[in-house]
């Protein structure tokens, strides 16, 4: 498969018109279309539909990008393994609104003369196959749901206990509440729709759910936070759980309210996991950030789940 031909493909992908795409490889116009025609003779399929407007994916497009962008990657990886000088320190975060994206963040402004490359992955067994890789040098998650175990040459360190806060729309019976214990949530219909059976943060909620009885529902189809805010925003019936750090902006029409939850207060385990022979040197300056960063782990008042490796 010719590479600048992946190139061409993820730059048109991210333009959305094959003359732009050729501006911004320095390229004709032509030799973009060559190289796409090429590409999907290779590959059997059609990756672009033509439009008054530009290009557009077809499914078979959309299928193929985020292979597309690895492959482009792992190209990366391999040219700056053997170049002299710097590289990125490349760290996945669980989503970019998130409480691990703010301490990202807080590191970059301490340490402007490091590069990052800061990415998202989607579950811990696709961070830890990244890390042993290469592909990254650490990742932020919860770990080790129990028969899970982190691999031996794998290494983690737990950064921050982040609380849940719930979060319901103005006609909820708990919406003027200054605090809710988690007992008073039992009965609630609490809905999640980006829960994903089988990761980290299921396996979390998971837990909650049995020791707290509480009804967490994860059905329908996830459109993402705004999609979730306007459903909460709409709903009396309906609340969901949001991190304490979660950085999300909504209408001022929806009369949204965030609300502390007590006695005790769940937190979500943040840890940093990486590999025990990555020699990046900016990988130990993050850590030491994050060790001289962190607060107090297993507070009293707190829940976390047994299986959460302790700091």
């Amino acid at each position: 498969m010719d590479l600048e031909a992946v190139r061409t493909f993820a730059a048109i992908a991210e333009a959305g018109q094959f003359q732009k795409a050729a501006t911004d490889l320095s390229i004709t116009q032509q030799a973009v279309s060559k190289r796409i025609a090429a590409l999907e003779r290779d590959l059997g399929v059609r990756l672009f539909t033509r439009t008054p407007r530009g290009a557009q994916l077809t499914i078979d497009g959309q299928a193929f990008l985020p292979h597309a962008r690895d492959l482009l990657c792992a190209a990366e990886r391999a040219v700056a393994s053997v170049r002299a000088g710097r590289r990125p320190l490349r760290v996945d975060v669980i989503n970019s609104r998130g409480a691990v994206s703010g301490l990202m963040r807080g590191f970059h402004r301490a340490h402007p003369e490091i590069e990052l490359d800061v990415v998202t992955l989607f579950d811990i067994e696709t961070a830890v196959a990244a890390i042993r890789s290469g592909t990254i040098d650490a990742s932020f998650r919860a770990v080790a749901p129990p028969g899970r175990p982190l691999p031996d040459d794998m290494e983690s360190v737990r950064v921050l206990d982040e609380p849940l806060q719930l979060l319901t729309g103005p006609g909820h019976a708990l919406a003027g509440a200054r605090s809710v214990t988690l007992a008073r949530l039992t009965g609630h219909r609490i809905w999640m729709p980006g829960i994903v059976p089988g990761t980290e943060w299921a396996t979390y909620y998971d837990d909650l759910v049995a020791e707290f009885g509480l009804t967490i529902e994860a059905t329908g189809p996830n459109f993402g936070s705004d999609a979730l805010l306007d459903t909460v925003a709409d709903t009396p019936a309906l609340a969901t759980f949001m991190g304490e750090h979660t950085r999300l902006v909504w209408p001022a029409g929806h009369g949204l309210r965030r609300i502390p939850v007590t006695d005790p207060t769940p937190v979500y385990p943040h840890s940093l996991l990486w590999h025990r022979g990555n020699p990046h040197p900016a990988l130990a300056t993050l850590r030491a950030h994050l060790a001289a960063t962190a607060a107090g782990h297993d507070a009293a008042g707190t829940w976390a789940p047994d299986w959460v490796i302790p700091r």
